[in-house]
């Protein structure tokens, strides 16, 4: 629909047909007015949204990047600015205020009502990361001892506005969650029944200091549209949709692979980073990989000696060496994906690393008999390697199958050392993994070759 109305609106710009503009973009869903002001330039942007309704300027407002948000802030003037910020929701008010530098927010809270700037400061007010920070306090409560053609009623006059009114929050005269029902139970009952009559004291609700990881695969488990969140003493503050939870699962899930593939991870998307800033987070880490790396060559040094009589060793030191790399980093990537999503605790590394060891003897029984019968028929077709054939065919398969176990072995058990540290798994990077493995497994494999072959 977007699409469509892109060229249409951007003549009626040219032409300062307001009027065309407005209608072009009041027949828009809030999403797609969004996608269409994003190819707009900054001075454009300001001017379409200028002509749109207050609650479509609103939401279309929710739907654009932070960095668009800002510059449309600066581009309007003050008053269209507070209407904008009074008008949206609180949590993502609150995303938008903790993006901004500490002047600037304090400037945008003096625009709100003095409501809204209370609720404002005090979402943010919660730890960074907080189920608080997530929370909208526009919601439907109903008391328990109402009838349901009460709450009914108080829903049609109070709901307009509010976030969502799929499920129904149940307080008791001090506020307390004591249920939370779908209003389909609500549709479906006697309108006489008294509220607490149709509850049934089952409801799942976050804290407002939990973690927002926590709250990911809380609507997971249940399958739930929205969650109540109380404070400590059970008192409803809020309530949190699962749009909002929906990004934050997708924020951990980008930050853990970029973590997983060995950089630090990247605060804004990808095109719109910095090249300088682009370069530095990636740096540290192949710089600290790289260091690591000499000791391959130490190692390679230490028996040298011992390959200048066994040259056919150097041969397969990149077989050996990227085997064992390759299983530890599947068995990171495994492990710290199951953490992520709560499968894995640190109780089961126990059995996470009894299952490791029998899949490591399995995959490295598998790459032994590859590596044994390259040997092999190589010496029986071209009458490779010598008379030292069978030696090194024997050491090649012993090596792999020692490094894959171990690689296994590291890559497995290295995100439960870090989350015991309390460190984030997902540091654990399969170039690290590989690394590691690369050292320690070459040093197995040239002690082993010199041993049987030399």
């Amino acid at each position: 629909m977007a699409t469509i109305a892109g060229p249409e609106i951007e003549q009626a710009l040219r032409d300062r047909s307001f009027a065309r503009l407005r209608s072009a973009l009041e027949a828009l869903e809030p999403p797609h007015v969004a996608a269409v002001l994003q190819g707009l330039t900054p001075e454009d942007q300001a001017l379409a949204f200028r002509v749109l309704p207050r609650d479509q300027a609103a939401d279309a407002f929710e739907y654009l990047p932070p960095e668009d948000q800002e510059g449309l802030l600066k581009a309007l003037g003050t008053d269209h600015v507070a209407q904008i910020l009074n008008d949206m929701s609180p949590d993502d008010r609150t995303e938008l205020l903790e993006e901004l530098p500490a002047s600037a927010t304090k400037q945008l809270l003096a625009l709100l009502t003095p409501d809204e700037r209370k609720q404002a400061v005090q979402l943010l007010g919660y730890p960074e990361d907080s189920i608080g920070r997530l929370m909208t306090p526009d919601f439907i409560t109903v008391h328990a001892t109402w009838t349901v053609q009460h709450a009914l009623d108080h829903i049609r006059r109070n709901g307009e506005d509010k976030e969502t009114l799929s499920v129904i929050n149940v307080v008791d005269e001090d506020g307390r969650l004591i249920d939370d029902l779908r209003v389909r139970r609500l549709l479906l009952a006697s309108p006489d029944v008294l509220i607490r009559d149709v509850c049934d004291g089952s409801f799942v609700a976050l804290k407002a200091t939990d973690d927002q990881e926590m709250a990911v695969r809380v609507f997971q488990e249940y399958d739930r549209v929205a969650l109540p969140v109380t404070d400590s003493r059970g008192i409803l503050l809020g309530i949190v949709t699962v749009d909002d939870v929906l990004d934050v699962a997708q924020e951990e899930a980008t930050e853990d692979i970029h973590k997983i593939g060995g950089s630090v991870a990247l605060d804004d998307p990808y095109l719109q980073m910095n090249l300088l800033t682009l370069v530095r987070k990636r740096a540290g880490w192949l710089g600290l990989l790289f260091l690591a790396q000499q000791l391959t060559v130490n190692t390679i040094d230490v028996f040298s000696g011992s390959l200048a009589q066994t040259a056919a060793l150097f041969l397969f030191i990149p077989m050996i060496v990227s085997s064992g790399g390759n299983s530890g980093s599947q068995a990171a990537t495994f492990v710290v994906r199951a953490m992520a999503l709560g499968e894995v605790t640190l109780a089961d590394w126990w059995r996470v690393m009894r299952r490791e060891i029998l899949c490591g003897v399995v995959l490295g029984g598998v790459l032994s008999i590859l590596g044994v019968t390259r040997i092999l028929l190589g010496h029986q077709l071209f009458g490779s390697f010598g008379d030292r054939a069978a030696a090194l065919a024997l050491a090649v398969g012993l090596s792999l199958m020692c490094v894959v176990l171990w690689g296994v072995l590291i890559g497995s058990m290295l995100p439960f050392g870090l989350r015991r540290l309390g460190f984030d798994p997902a540091a654990s990077s399969t170039p690290s993994v590989a690394t590691i493995v690369d050292v320690t497994g070459l040093a197995i494999y040239l002690g082993l070759g010199t041993a049987i072959v030399g």
